[in-house]
Formats: C-alpha cells, structure tokens, sequence
C-alpha cells in the first residue's frame, strides 16, 4: 500500500535472514561448545535483523533520506543486541513474578546464552561439566540443587556484569547511530528506548 520498493526489499530481506539465523540456532541447541562469535550470529539474525528492519521500515514510510534511513537501520540493529544480551539476563538474574519467565528456562531448552558460556570459560571444571551436561540433556535432576549450582557459577565468574556491559555497550551504540538526526520528541523517546532495553526487568 505504501508503495516503495525499498520496504518491499526491506521485507523480503528480513524473513530471508532470520531463516538463514534458523540453522546456526538449531545447530547451537543443546550443544555446550558453542562460542561467543556463534552465540552472536544468532541473536544478530534472530532477534537483531527484525529490530533493524522495524526502524528502516519507519524511515521509509516517511520518505526521508538514504542516510536517515541507514541510521535509523544501525540504531535498530543495535537495539535487537541489547535487547537480547538483557533478556538473557533476565532468563537467571529476574523475578518470574515481573518477566513472566520461568528462571533457568533457557539452560532447560539446552540455550546456550552468554551468560552460561561465560560461566562455562571462567568456572571450575565440575561446574563446567554440570552446565555442560544439563544443556546437553535438558536434566536438572534435583531442580533447585541444580540451578543454584549454576547460579552460583554465573555470580562468581561475573557473567551478569559482563554480559550488562556488552548490552550497554550495544545500547550506548544504538544511541550513537541517530546521534546526527535533529532533537525531536521522537528523538528523545527512541533515545529512552535504548536505555530502558537495558535496565528493564520484564
């Protein structure tokens, strides 16, 4: 109806590169070897690419200019990092009362999320065997036990910081991209986003 081909482009581009983000996914699940790069490359095509898209897509739609629209695209893509990097987070460190989120869940479906590969590089090898066997399996055994224990290597090997800092970094980049784009309420609300991406606990 808006009638661009730029946002059909936009849209056929999009759907291609979460698609191709279904393999490395699918190839990540249930295996505890799964590095920082691969780690990345999912979020980037599963989760980040569809932000990027959603702030081109407004840039477009109002008809401004190709480096507008590219800004408004880094911003976007930025924001999906962070947002993910955050949401891992919540995954351990929330309360299922406010997310919504069962605690641990991701270590159940055998997820490899930063924080567990963090921990996995950093923590002793019983605890690394114990991640490494539970995201393999899926078996927590004894529920508590078990997700204390990982908890517990999270908080001493700093995966909670660590894993923050990247999602600000990403945040405070997210920022940088429509640094140049004149202040507006739009502006400042788009602004806000990227800060609360990163603070929120739902």
């Amino acid at each position: 109806d808006v009638g661009l081909m730029q946002v059909m482009q936009v849209m056929a581009d999009t759907p291609n590169a979460i698609a191709e983000g279904e393999v490395p996914q699918l190839l990540n699940a249930r295996d505890p070897a799964v590095d920082e790069a691969r780690y990345f490359k999912v979020i980037e095509l599963k989760t980040a690419v569809l932000f990027r898209a959603a702030a081109a897509l407004g840039a477009l739609a109002s008809g401004t200019n190709g480096q507008t629209v590219a800004a408004l695209g880094s911003y976007g893509l930025e924001l999906g990092m962070a947002y993910q990097l955050a949401d891992d987070i919540i995954d351990f460190a929330g309360d299922p009362a406010e997310s919504g989120k069962a605690v641990g869940n991701d270590l159940i479906e055998g997820k490899p999320t930063l924080l567990l590969i963090h921990a996995l590089k950093h923590c002793d090898t019983t605890t690394a065997e114990s991640i490494r066997t539970v995201i393999r399996t899926g078996e927590l055994g004894d529920f508590d036990a078990t997700l204390n224990k990982v908890r517990s290597a999270i908080d001493s090997t700093g995966a909670i910081p660590y894993t923050l800092r990247l999602a600000e970094r990403h945040a405070a980049q997210a920022k940088a991209s429509i640094g140049d784009l004149p202040d507006s309420h739009y502006k400042a609300a788009l602004l806000n986003l990227a800060d609360f991406t990163v603070s929120r606990q739902h």
